[in-house]
């Protein structure tokens, strides 16, 4: 057959080949020119906080990567390309006139160079690109650390799982990627060149062709063997049961089949090399035959045989030994070992209770005297209302607790940071200028004492700020001294601050209305030239910075405010929590700062043996105003890093607060003098640290069921326990509280948050600030446990385990919740809850270990049902749980000590509690009296004292709203005197109601 070169495609005009490069180069100028405006802006930034090093090693890595991956997939394309047109066959026949092929040959043969090198630098753009993000994975390769704990198949480290075979498994991918890439590359080319021709019967294919593709089909398999080989390694994540790590199944099927198939493997590419060499492959072919056989009869069908018929019907038997590893390992990998979590069996129903208990002396003092009232979760309405000072300021939806000792006293306070509220600008303060050159920080640190309220049910505020030289002081004589007040890094304004300004300028930055300052602290990148300033106007699209007059010499941005941002960027390593804390600390001048706290961990996803499980689900509860955790796999974890964001300046300090991780050595190694030991922390800041709230939520889900060590009882979930649902999300969703199962999913519920306490737990000498909650059974509400971990310096991350015996009627979080409201003091006062003008919530319920038994104490709060109230303590309520079953004792009085009083006497006068059928606080049950208990309250509508009190009460609100409209803060004053002693009113009269009316339960108080 005759053949003839092929039209080629019609040439661009000279004009046309103008416009299309001048068309790539904006496209590039628009894709490069804003990424690198970003790296100038970010190297200016990690310059500002001192760690350029994390910025550049970081840059350096990835961009090796980047042209390391990039030139090596694009090379093994291009290679392959060139080879596939050098053994092109010299003369190809042509299907016809219009055969396709032949334009697209001609076409490539005029333009090879656009073909034969852009194909491949964009392939190799691609993938360089792709691989930017796995520059952990090579640091950590050449950084890695001993664990010193080998695993109990391979005898391996735990590092040669943690830092060396991720890093052998990237570059097996990326191995795959290349020679998939060049067999592709070289089947086309050969097909377009005629070296594979589909002509004919069965077609026909060129030497060279054959050769070439063999030799990459051999590469393949070869690398298939040696994916066989790391395989192996990677059975210690099984997932195969309910428990991770190799199973049986695993060990004694799988494990050898990956040998026999790695064998198999190697057989079939040298087969494939051979056949390279033949002009027959019926040899490479039947080697392909035996490899995928093998792989479905060994690597599948083999184990699922075994599973199904020799496993799973003595599968308890079978799997000790690997459940016992996988409990090793998971207690290991999470630490929850024996030298930080410790148990002690604690049966309620030998509880010894008297009416002492309620006193601040005893054995239950530690714990008694230091309950905490104020809900950190319900009170930042009120924080803003009180503390606020205008609008201009404002406090995060979530406070924090935190302790303090003062005059020799440790008690646990609500803190928060008064922090500037960009939201709550009016339109005439939300100019640019304002947002960002007057309006650029918050002003003091508020804290109230946690355990008591003042007369009218709000805290008792104590508040450092620059109107009283950054000295607070409360009520009780107890004082907090800031000495830089000024609040620049927060939660609530992330946007960017332009401080400083022209030389000899007055002050411009607000402080109050009568006073205005000026930024004169470390943080800030300087706006002291042209080019910075336009390189800020062009990332923030802002012409301001060039034209507004105020930007001179002097002149600071402000960016990236955000405590957890910081920590994030500077330690990019951390899984940062969601959950900052305000602080105030004594800073290596001298002085007390206002500081943020931020906790990092160090985690990885696959530890041989331990459980993986989602980070995201795991942290997961009902309280709301914290940054959520990603949903990421993990198998490791430690709180290994508390980092400090000075909230004047912005300097990041990272402290090491577990010297012996050997994840946080690594990093150490990679990014060395960035992380200061646990020996440099000072002892005024360690007094402050916390342990956080979601390291405990992951230990505590694991501690249900990883407290079982035995593998027979562990398989059958024999003695698991559960994290309670909320208690108010449970009663919302309508679910039965005696036959709920306890897991956070049911009934749409989710998980109680654990509480920080002041409190002394049994089997300690003193009160110590530790993070609390109750463990259920498995499938019952009932109280099978409660853990609590310590937070001071001391003790800091000891677990204490109490467990209650198998079986125990002991009531837990829901039940005591139904029991609460379901209880006639509460369900008669219809005044409280019913009442449209308020709405009335539930404060966090707290249990705590008593006198022998479980004590739980709740807050009840009002406000005004609009969005002008804020929350206002006006009950408390107590219920003690001695092991007894049906009612127990229930306390509802206006103030603790009533409430305690109440519950005690109760439970004293019943032998430890009350019997099943009676209610509480009933005549038969409860014999009160005035100094103890208040007589329950009896209906509005049959007690004119109380009718005319609720009236007063409604009156006063709305006299309250109408004042702080009118923003007149005497008649804001007089409305709230006159609301309190409406109050006081009503429970004078409910005090003195003689008689008492049953009436339905009321709705569900809102939480």
């Amino acid at each position: 057959m005759a053949t003839r070169p092929a039209a080629g495609l019609p040439k661009l005009s000279r004009r046309s080949r103008i416009l299309i490069t001048i068309g790539v180069l904006v496209l590039i100028l628009l894709v490069t020119g804003s990424r690198l405006l970003s790296t100038y802006i970010d190297w200016l930034w990690f310059g500002e906080v001192g760690y350029r090093s994390v910025f550049s090693t970081q840059l350096v890595t990835s961009l090796l990567l980047f042209l390391i991956v990039g030139l090596f997939v694009g090379g093994a394309l291009a290679v392959s390309l060139m080879i596939a047109f050098r053994t092109r066959p010299v003369f190809v026949p042509v299907a016809g006139a219009d055969d396709p092929l032949s334009r697209y040959r001609a076409a490539i043969t005029r333009r090879l160079r656009l073909f034969g090198i852009g194909i491949p630098v964009v392939v190799g753009l691609i993938a360089g690109l792709s691989a930017r993000g796995d520059w952990q994975l090579v640091q950590l390769f050449f950084h890695g650390t001993s664990f010193g704990t080998t695993d109990p198949v391979f005898g391996k480290d735990i590092g040669f799982y943690a830092f060396t075979l991720p890093f052998v498994l990237l570059l097996k991918n990326w191995l795959f990627v290349a020679v998939t890439i060049a067999f592709f590359g070289a089947l086309i080319a050969q097909y377009l060149f005629g070296g594979i021709r589909l002509a004919g019967r069965g077609g026909q294919m060129s030497a060279p062709a054959r050769m070439q593709l063999a030799i990459l089909i051999g590469f393949f398999v070869l690398l298939k063997a040696f994916a066989y080989f790391t395989d192996r390694y990677e059975l210690l994540y099984s997932t195969r049961n309910s428990f991770d790590g190799a199973s049986y199944t695993d060990l004694n099927a799988l494990l050898p089949a990956k040998l026999i198939l790695l064998c198999i493997a190697v057989f079939c590419a040298v087969a494939f090399f051979t056949g390279a060499f033949l002009r027959n492959l019926q040899l490479p072919a039947i080697a392909l035959i035996l490899l995928v056989l093998s792989s479905v009869l060994i690597g599948a069908a083999w184990p699922a045989v075994m599973q199904q018929f020799s496993v799973r019907a003595n599968q308890n038997q079978k799997e000790a030994v690997s459940i016992q590893r996988n409990i090793q390992a998971t207690q290991q990998a999470y630490g929850l070992t024996d030298s930080t979590v410790s148990y002690s069996p604690y049966d309620p129903a030998n509880a010894n209770v008297t009416p002492s208990l309620a006193s601040s002396t005893g054995a239950a003092a530690g714990t008694v005297a230091n309950i905490r009232l104020l809900d950190p979760n319900v009170l930042s309405p009120t924080f803003t209302q009180k503390e606020r000072l205008n609008n201009l300021y404002g406090f995060p939806s979530k406070l924090n607790i935190d302790r303090y000792t003062i005059n020799g006293t440790t008690h646990d306070y609500v803190v928060a940071a008064r922090e500037i509220n960009p939201d709550a600008l009016t339109q005439s303060q939300g100019s640019w200028i304002n947002r960002h050159m007057v309006y650029t920080h918050g002003d003091g640190f508020v804290a109230a004492r946690a355990d008591q309220t003042d007369a009218s049910g709000y805290p008792n505020f104590l508040s450092a700020d620059s109107t009283d030289n950054g000295v607070g002081t409360d009520i009780n004589g107890d004082s907090i001294q800031v000495s830089q007040p000024r609040v620049y890094y927060g939660l609530l304004d992330d946007d960017y601050a332009i401080v400083g300004g022209q030389q000899g300028q007055a002050p411009r930055e607000y402080d109050t209305p009568t006073t205005q300052s000026t930024y004169n602290g470390s943080g800030g990148v300087s706006l002291s030239n042209w080019f910075t300033r336009a390189a800020f106007a062009l990332h923030y699209g802002e012409r301001n910075f060039l034209f507004n007059d105020s930007i001179g010499s002097n002149s600071k941005i402000l960016y990236q405010r955000n405590p957890i941002d910081r920590v994030q960027a500077v330690a990019p390593w951390l899984t940062v929590d969601g959950d900052p804390y305000p602080t105030v600390v004594n800073d290596s001048d001298g002085k007390n700062r206002i500081a943020w706290v931020v906790d990092g961990y160090t985690t990885l996803q696959n530890y041989p043996y331990a459980q993986q499980e989602s980070l995201s689900q795991l942290t997961n509860d009902s309280l709301t105003g914290v940054r959520k955790q990603a949903d990421t796999q993990i198998s490791y974890i430690r709180n290994s890093v508390k980092a400090v964001v000075d909230a004047y300046s912005g300097k990041v300090t990272l402290y090491s607060v577990d010297d012996t991780d050997p994840v946080l050595k690594a990093w150490e190694n990679v990014f060395p003098g960035t992380v200061k030991p646990s020996s440099q922390i000072p002892a005024g800041l360690s007094a402050h640290f916390r342990y956080p709230e979601d390291m405990f939520n992951i230990q505590r889900s694991l501690l249900a069921d990883y407290h079982v060590t035995d593998p027979q009882n562990f398989f059958s979930q024999k003695g698991f326990w559960n994290v309670p649902n909320d208690p108010a999300d449970e009663v919302d969703a309508g679910v039965n509280s005696a036959a709920s199962s306890g897991s956070s999913s049911d009934g749409g519920a989710a998980s109680q948050p654990p509480y920080y306490v002041l409190a002394q737990a049994p089997g300690q000498t003193q009160p110590t600030f530790q993070l609390t909650s109750a463990l259920t059974g498995l499938s019952t509400q009932n109280m099978a446990a409660w853990v609590s971990v310590s937070s001071d310096p001391g003790s800091y991350g000891k677990f204490t385990v109490l467990t209650l015996p198998t079986g125990t009627q002991t009531l837990g979080p829901v039940q005591m919740q139904s029991q609460f409201e379901s209880t006639p003091k509460v369900t008669e006062n219809r005044t409280l809850f019913n009442n449209p003008n308020v709405k009335a919530s539930y404060g966090n319920l707290l249990t705590l270990p008593v006198g022998g038994g479980i004590l739980f104490v709740e807050p009840i709060y009002i406000q005004r049902a609009d969005s002008t109230g804020f929350p206002q303590l006006v009950y408390v309520l107590t219920g003690f749980s001695g092991g007894t079953t049906g009612n127990i004792p229930v306390g509802f009085q206006p103030t603790l000590t009533a409430a305690l009083n109440d519950v005690f006497s109760q439970t004293s006068a019943n032998g430890g509690g009350t019997t099943s059928g009676q209610s509480p606080g009933s005549p038969s049950t409860a014999p009160s009296t005035p100094s103890t208990t208040t007589p329950t309250t009896a209906p509005a509508n049959s007690n004119p004292g109380m009718s005319k009190a609720v009236d007063d009460i409604n009156t006063a609100l709305q006299n309250l709203l109408n004042a702080e409209h009118s923003g007149n803060f005497q008649q804001i004053g007089d409305a709230q005197q006159a609301l309190q002693n409406a109050i006081s009113e009503y429970k004078s009269a409910q005090a003195s109601a003689s008689t008492t009316t049953a009436q339905p339960p009321s709705p569900t108080p809102n939480r």
